[in-house]
């Protein structure tokens, strides 16, 4: 619930945010993250903004599912005979959260990209169709997530789904060695007590400045799996066999500022969601969880 009811609400962002990492010099359709949602709705219509949205939707319940789980599974067994967690338990907790979600993220990532920079390539065949020729393995006029599905299968079996599985590793654990620290300490300095809950408000305020900071601070990785996972990119548009040509690339032909490329965005997207996220699975889940272990103050 809390994944479902946190990307409903930033997902439009996170589509600018694909759309701005994937444009390349040369072939530059939007200037900014308002421009690409207004180009967007111009040529797509209201419910372009949310392509992809249903495999976000359909994968998010797992993936945040695991990854709040899993941080709460680690604490508790990190956790010294009560003895508040140190930090470096507390990041170790982290790390071993974001292994376990890349599982679903990656293939969610995989297929949520290609839906939702299908757009900006058919945008781009009508306004410099000198610049785009089919590129990928994937080509589909109007692609769906089932017939991407079956298509990545069909030609590169399990592997096609888990294309950038590095780069998601390189990007899901260090988020979470920043994030879930940050955000327990954050959400410790509004405890009512010594043993109280936070307040709600407290929570969702932890969530939204853990969760940016982690955000911008793996934002370059965030561009390098973004590339990776993308299928069909224009004539003028290169092309990448791994994370190390990625890198070489993009800052030859597009200096380190490419890096940065939909940072805001991303922030704009991870703030409310992991606010949102935090709250409802703190007031719901959370609390459900801690009734059935045993009272430990980890």
């Amino acid at each position: 619930m809390a994944g479902l009811i946190g990307v409903t609400c930033v997902f439009p962002i996170d589509l600018a945010k694909t759309r701005l990492q994937n444009q390349q010099n040369g072939s530059r359709l939007y200037t900014s993250m308002s421009d690409c949602l207004i180009k967007t709705i111009r040529s797509e219509g209201y419910f372009g903004m949310y392509r992809g949205a249903a495999v976000n939707l359909t994968l998010v319940t797992p993936e945040k599912a695991i990854k709040l789980a899993a941080n709460d599974f680690f604490r508790y067994h990190l956790s010294k005979d009560g003895q508040k967690l140190t930090l470096p338990r507390e990041m170790l907790a982290g790390c071993g959260a974001g292994t376990c979600q890349v599982i679903v993220t990656t293939p969610m990532e995989m297929l949520k990209i290609q839906l939702q920079d299908a757009g900006r390539i058919a945008a781009q065949r009508k306004l410099m169709p000198q610049a785009v020729t089919p590129g990928g393995p994937v080509e589909v006029k109007s692609p769906t997530a089932m017939q991407l599905t079956r298509q990545l299968l069909k030609e590169k079996g399990i592997a096609g789904l888990y294309k950038g599985l590095g780069a998601t590793l390189l990007r899901d654990v260090p988020f979470s060695i920043i994030y879930f620290p940050l955000f327990a300490n954050l959400n410790n300095l509004g405890k009512r007590g010594a043993d109280g809950p936070a307040p709600f408000y407290v929570s969702f305020i932890s969530g939204c400045i853990a969760g940016s900071t982690a955000a911008v601070a793996v934002n370059p990785v965030d561009v390098i799996k973004t590339r990776l996972q993308s299928l069909t990119r224009g004539s003028q548009e290169d092309t990448y066999s791994g994370v190390t040509d990625c890198i070489r690339k993009i800052l030859r032909h597009e200096g380190p500022t490419a890096f940065l490329k939909g940072a805001y965005c991303r922030a704009l997207v991870i703030a409310p969601l992991f606010g949102i996220v935090q709250v409802v699975y703190f007031l719901g889940v959370g609390e459900y969880i801690l009734s059935y272990l045993p009272k430990r103050n980890n």
